[in-house]
């Protein structure tokens, strides 16, 4: 049983007459004939039956035809859907990007994007969450592209550098550290620290800064992203090593450049390698490494 011989039942079942049938197909009648035979001795029942000099249903083949107007119904409303999906100027992208992405940076890409006319129509899926859950929701195919950090031995995952974020102190304003415009982190090793979590993309770059001056910082308490940690961080909890963002303008704290240890932080696109991206994913992720490039400055290509 094939699409083809569905499509001819159907055909045949509304009109009751092989002649008109096969012109309606475009198909010769011996070849509407042998279609629906072999339709009949796969089924096991004969769907038609003659009628003077026509043909009718049989009641097996009313049956039928229900099932098959609903399965075919339903393919086609599938590959209009899916035509739309991939569509360049109609499709959906399902974008997943790490928590510090979300009030400032994401927003004004996507701005932008559809501010173009040709890209108004496009529609997307947002999803937000740490970057372990990301990479494993790009593996799922539950997203087309990922903004997140990088993950080291992820083999089958292209990351490409989009923007440099500075890392940098942040204190209380009456923490005895709120003093200093910049600071070693030498400097922080009394006081207790909120940290990122495990699930965190950032985590494993604040634990080589620490590493590589040789502190063991004080953990008080961890967290999944930076609005907490500031709000923490205002109260005097305990101070924290974030990415310079947009959203730390928000809350009561002081923020001190970090002169040492040296580091460099990236904020890189991801996608799973030699995957199919439909022609609306490609559009996006070329507009995303030259809006980044536009807007700011990326100067290597890992960390």
């Amino acid at each position: 049983m094939n699409l083809k011989q569905l499509e001819y039942f159907r055909v045949l079942a509304g009109l009751e007459h092989v002649t008109l049938a096969a012109e309606k197909l475009s198909i010769t009648q011996p070849n509407l004939t042998y279609a629906i035979s072999e339709l009949e001795k796969e089924l096991g029942v004969y769907l038609f039956e003659k009628q003077g000099r026509n043909i009718r249903l049989t009641k097996y083949g009313r049956f039928f035809l229900n099932y098959v107007d609903r399965s075919l119904n339903e393919l086609e409303r599938g590959e209009k859907e899916l035509k739309r999906l991939v569509n360049p100027s109609h499709g959906t992208i399902d974008l997943a990007f790490i928590y510090t992405l979300g009030p400032h940076f994401v927003p004004n890409m996507i701005k932008e994007f559809i501010s173009d006319d040709a890209n108004k129509n496009i529609s997307f899926n947002f999803n937000q969450g740490n970057t372990k859950d990301i990479i494993k929701g790009l593996k799922e195919e539950k997203f087309d592209l990922a903004f997140c950090s990088l993950v080291e031995d992820e083999q089958n995952i292209n990351f490409t550098p989009l923007v440099e974020q500075e890392l940098v102190l942040i204190t209380s304003k009456d923490h005895p550290l709120s003093n200093y415009d910049s600071i070693d982190l030498k400097e922080t090793s009394d006081y207790p620290f909120v940290y990122y979590n495990k699930q965190s993309g950032i985590r494993p770059l604040i634990d080589s800064l620490f590493n590589e001056i040789g502190v063991t910082p004080k953990i008080i308490c961890e967290v999944e992203e930076d609005s907490a940690a500031a709000g923490l961080v205002a109260i005097n909890y305990g101070i924290a090593v974030v990415p310079k963002v947009w959203v730390l303008n928000h809350f009561d704290i002081k923020t001190i450049k970090i002169t040492n240890p040296p580091h460099k932080r990236f904020i890189y696109m991801a996608y799973i390698k030699n995957k199919y991206l439909s022609p609306t994913v490609h559009l996006f992720k070329d507009f995303a490494v030259n809006y980044s490039q536009n807007n700011f400055s990326v100067t290597q290509d890992k960390e």
